[in-house]
């Protein structure tokens, strides 16, 4: 585990559905199931930006 990972709090839907974000000095951003912050997925900090910016916009919706 990237010991250098500054964690946010857990982002929690319904029931014990927790994720939490992270960043580091590095410009990487994690993205981890909260517990499980061994196992995560790592990208830069803009691809997290545009993520979350398309999410925000609809273009997950047919996820749910």
């Amino acid at each position: 585990m990237n010991d250098h990972i500054a964690w946010e709090e857990p982002f929690c839907g319904e029931g014990n559905n927790c994720f939490r974000l992270g960043t580091d000095n590095e410009g990487n951003a994690y993205i981890a199931v909260a517990g499980a912050e061994d196992s995560y997925l790592s990208d830069s900090r803009e691809a997290l930006r545009t993520l979350i910016r398309d999410i925000k916009a609809g273009k997950a919706d047919h996820l749910l």
